[in-house]
């Protein structure tokens, strides 16, 4: 069998379908075969020396055998031979004398070997003392064993004819089962294959046997979540494309200033104005590019064990300067070293947008905490700030993508919680959002109890 063959049987459902159930029915026929062989070979032997004996008991019963019946026995063509001995062992008649069957007799049946000049020959014998006013008399019925046996094997096969001549209708049936079996999915396939990439509906599950629902569920389940992220991928391109606009034309609008400036003083203004314009349209990139990585569907990288104090600090380190500038009270509390398993990058990108959500959205002269901690024995985050808050009707809706709310006068993109959301759940930890003790909002993200 060539590689190549090896390697669809085991790629091939029906190839292997095929193989198991044909191997199984011609292992199935040729034990009947052989069984039915076996029985047949014992019935002929049985019905054989069953012959022997009632030839031998049809001469016990009659006197003398006439010429008519010695000529018949003495046929070469008969497969018998029949030899009558006196008690006192004389030859009373033998049907082939040249057989060289020995003149003692075992009664009932026996093999007897035999020894010629052509050879040797194994006899079935059945010898029987017949007593019927003739005188005491022993005779002795003789079939060759190479004939009874090439008689009973020929008997054996013929029995066996209608049990060959059905194999290849067993085979063909398994054929024709397997291929009705396995149509389904061909009709799946061949009904997946001719969609087109925008096509998405759900596939029929209409006459599917039960094995293959499962499958037609969990591909229309796949469909269903490819529906909804092209969808929300097409929102986000959408959103994205229209919270650039805002800014770019801005910057236009800024560039047209600076030419039209009438000195050197509203130039610098205008050229001011257009250098914070180009923050803001460089940061709401960076954040569409953070929250493209950290999409559920990115890519997955492995999980290393992070000091998440660390990560805090980092980035709370980056926000302290727009702390300062709105004269905000920024404190820390990660003294303690707390590890999660995670990236530390994300984790710090995490940190960083609740600290500057806070920072933005704080009044100045403001407050904002943050802390890490071990609260019942699972790692905590923690971000209170004495700004506005948020009402509770919207607490979920911040972390949809653009979404900034009716309260709070930050100039955000929109994006900072979704990231956070994202980064989160890319973790497997929590957010939840509350009020807080400083009277503005408390970001709190949980992450699972260690072991």
């Amino acid at each position: 069998m060539s590689l190549s063959l090896l390697t669809r049987l085991r790629r091939s459902l029906r190839m292997r379908l095929l193989a198991s159930l044909l191997t199984a029915v011609l292992l199935a026929c040729a034990v009947l075969g052989a069984l039915t062989y076996r029985g047949a070979l014992n019935e002929a032997e049985a019905m054989f020396d069953y012959q022997l004996e009632q030839m031998a008991l049809s001469l016990r019963d009659q006197g003398a055998i006439t010429l008519d019946e010695a000529h018949a026995l003495s046929n070469p063509r008969f497969d018998f031979v029949v030899q009558i001995w006196s008690f006192d062992g004389r030859l009373i008649y033998a049907s082939r004398p040249d057989a060289g069957l020995p003149p003692r007799a075992v009664l009932g049946l026996t093999d007897v070997h035999t020894r010629h000049a052509g050879g040797s020959t194994t006899w079935r014998v059945y010898s029987t003392i017949s007593n019927n006013g003739f005188g005491d008399r022993i005779i002795q019925v003789a079939q060759p064993l190479r004939i009874r046996s090439t008689l009973a094997a020929n008997a054996a096969l013929r029995s066996m004819l209608p049990l060959l001549g059905l194999t290849p209708l067993l085979a063909a049936a398994v054929w024709w089962t397997v291929a009705a079996a396995l149509r389904p999915l061909q009709k799946l396939a061949a009904d997946v294959r001719q969609r087109s990439a925008a096509s998405l509906d759900e596939v029929s599950e209409a006459h599917m046997p039960e094995e293959v629902a499962p499958l037609v569920q969990a591909l229309n389940g796949l469909l269903t979540r490819l529906q909804q992220a092209f969808e929300t991928q097409r929102g986000f391109v959408a959103n994205a494309a229209h919270e650039l606009r805002s800014p770019l034309t801005a910057l236009k609008l800024q560039a047209q200033l600076i030419e039209r400036s009438p000195d050197e003083g509203a130039r610098q203004t205008a050229v001011a104005e257009l250098r914070a314009g180009i923050d803001r349209a460089t940061r709401m990139v960076e954040q569409l590019l953070t929250l493209a990585r950290n999409e559920p569907g990115a890519r997955p990288q492995p999980l290393t064990e992070v000091d998440l104090s660390e990560a805090v600090r980092l980035a709370v380190a980056e926000t302290v300067g727009a702390a300062a500038t709105k004269q905000i009270e920024l404190e820390l509390q990660a003294d303690t070293p707390v590890p999660v398993q995670g990236h530390a990058d994300a984790l710090r990108i995490l940190a960083r947008n609740l600290v500057d959500n806070a920072v933005r959205y704080t009044p100045t002269g403001g407050q904002v905490r943050v802390r890490v901690e071990v609260d019942d024995g699972a790692p905590l985050l923690s971000v209170d700030d004495s700004g506005p808050g948020i009402a509770p009707t919207e607490r979920e809706r911040v972390f949809e993508r653009f979404y900034r709310g009716t309260s709070g006068t930050g100039d955000g993109s929109g994006l900072g919680l979704a990231i956070v959301r994202s980064v989160a759940l890319q973790h497997g930890a929590q957010i939840q959002l509350s009020d807080s003790r400083l009277g503005g909002l408390h970001a709190a993200v949980r992450w699972p109890k260690r072991a």
